[in-house]
């Protein structure tokens, strides 16, 4: 985006209220432009002619046309960075890693019930969501192909580091163990390509723990869905769950996951906490906990996502010892969490999105 020129929304929702209070909270910002706010795709797809926007924000449930379906089309004939809005249930999960897969880069949840209001609640949520989707880096998809966040307060608050959560690491060495850990981190775009990484492992690989910024259910019907194209075993973890060789496990939405260490054995805790970074779950947590408890046992590795979240995570892990790997520009939806692990230093290697599997195998051979 130029410096100085607005991002350029396109609202499509078939209720009024959501419309207009979507276009209220958006407007606010300087730096954001509400071009149009459509009922349906077909009238979208009209503003899409006179005008293609920076951003769309889509709902899922529309007459005429569902948002998915128009989704793909859009993806097939005018690639646009798309945030889809969904209600927070399990069948709405369902749906929107549909979406993800056909494109869509970012999630806006909303309830069944009051969601004007609870819109305007989370309106520095919405509009950060919005800015991140705008630096994405779209591709086309086939038309044919099937397929975390919290609550901001009202006023700009303080960016709490992992130090709210843990302590920072004590700079002792870490003996080694008979067994590695994988700690992966990512956000804006990282859905797919954690698919893609996990995809590729081994069923033998090392125990694989993720932190991805998705909210509640969410990463429950996402672990499910991973679950069923990996050779890997994958789920949503849960508090006390051991690290195990050939398993993933990943941070429930809303809950910090740090990994700790029990003699030789490593297992998983899940925790409330204040957000870290702007999130919960947290990279840096991860990262931090990482350090701590498997020093140059671990690997760490962050992805495509906004912000700066898991980049001092990610550093600490190296100064303990850790190898530790950042996903290239060129295959980073948003190139800003590995953008911020590489100025830090943070980084042994960059590498392309499609070596990450590889990579993370042969720093684990023992």
């Amino acid at each position: 985006m130029p410096l100085g020129q607005k991002i350029r929304v396109l609202v499509i929702d078939d209720s009024a209220s959501v419309r207009q209070t979507m276009t209220a909270i958006l407007q606010e910002d300087p730096e954001i432009e509400v071009i149009g706010a459509a009922p349906d795709p077909f009238s979208a797809a009209r503003r899409i002619q006179e005008e293609v926007p920076d951003v769309i924000t889509l709902d899922v449930e529309m007459p005429r046309m569902d948002g998915i379906t128009f989704l793909r089309k859009l993806m097939a004939q005018c690639p646009v960075p798309v945030v889809m809005c969904s209600s927070l249930t399990e069948e709405g999960s369902e749906t929107l890693l549909q979406a993800m897969e056909a494109g869509a880069v970012d999630v806006i949840l909303k309830p069944r019930i009051g969601v004007a209001d609870h819109l305007a609640e989370h309106h520095l949520q919405i509009r950060d969501v919005v800015k991140g989707a705008s630096r994405a880096r779209v591709r086309g998809r086939p038309a044919q192909r099937d397929g975390g966040r919290d609550a901001q307060p009202d006023g700009p608050a303080k960016k709490l580091t992992a130090d709210a959560v843990l302590p920072p690491p004590s700079g002792r060495a870490m003996s080694r163990t008979t067994e590695m850990v994988v700690c992966l981190g990512a956000s804006t775009g990282g859905t797919e390509a954690l698919r893609e990484v996990l995809e590729a492992l081994p069923a033998n690989a090392p125990g694989v723990v993720v932190v991805q910024h998705m909210p509640e259910n969410f990463t429950r019907a996402f672990a499910r869905r991973l679950d069923g194209l990996c050779e890997v075993g994958v789920k949503e973890a849960a508090d006390g769950d051991p690290v195990l060789r050939g398993h993933v496990l990943i941070a429930p939405g809303g809950k910090h996951l740090m990994l700790e260490r029990q003699g030789a054995r490593y297992h998983v805790s899940v925790r409330d906490g204040p957000l870290v970074s702007r999130h919960r779950p947290s990279v840096d947590v991860l990262f931090r906990s990482a350090a701590r408890s498997a020093g140059s046992n671990a690997v760490g590795v962050i992805m495509t996502g906004m912000g700066d979240d898991g980049a001092r995570g990610l550093l600490e892990m190296k100064q303990a010892g850790a190898r530790t790997f950042a996903q290239d520009e060129a295959t980073s939806i948003v190139f800003g969490m590995p953008k911020e692990a590489i100025a830090r230093g943070a980084a042994d290697r960059v590498i392309p999105l499609g070596a990450i599997a590889r990579e993370v195998m042969t720093a684990t051979a023992r």
